[in-house]
């Protein structure tokens, strides 16, 4: 149960830093998605029983926190996460350098797969010039998010090391 109110302050924070802190102090274009940067460590770091439900429900907080659609980007944060979950066990996932550019390929993935779920199942015009103006500060908030969380302590423990 420590593990489980412990995972849920730190999604706590993490919204409440996503929704009500940055927006404060960043444009849009330069906000970084943070609940994307812990998919992806989850995906890499914690086990499948942990987090797999965690990369859904972390799509689908994002999506009724601001999402258009419900389930656009809990779709594309659960295709990232079977993806890097897939590759994890041939990683060397305590690589720090590793750990962003898996993040930066990630956050690309979720704009392609996004990208694709909006021109299949809306009718608005100008999707790709939109997405695209702001994929490059987006990509560099989110890599340098992903560098600050490999400066932190917690990331060169494992797993089950982290009580």
């Amino acid at each position: 149960m420590n593990d489980f109110l412990k995972g849920a302050l730190l999604i706590l924070l993490t919204v409440l830093l996503q929704t009500s802190v940055l927006p404060q102090y960043l444009a849009v274009a330069y906000k970084p998605d943070l609940l994307l940067v812990l998919v992806v460590y989850l995906a890499l770091r914690a086990p499948v029983g942990v987090s797999l439900p965690a990369a859904y429900g972390l799509g689908l907080l994002k999506d009724s926190l601001g999402g258009i659609y419900l389930g656009m980007n809990g779709f594309s944060f659960l295709v990232v996460y079977l993806v890097l979950k897939a590759l994890s066990d041939r990683l060397y996932v305590q690589s720090a350098i590793l750990f962003v550019l898996t993040v930066s390929v990630a956050t690309v993935s979720v704009l392609v797969i996004n990208l694709l779920l909006l021109v299949v199942f809306s009718q608005g015009g100008g999707l790709i010039a939109s997405m695209l103006a702001n994929l490059a500060p987006h990509l560099l908030m989110n890599a340098f998010v992903a560098s600050l969380i490999t400066a932190l302590p917690f990331y060169s423990r494992p797993w089950n090391a982290r009580c």
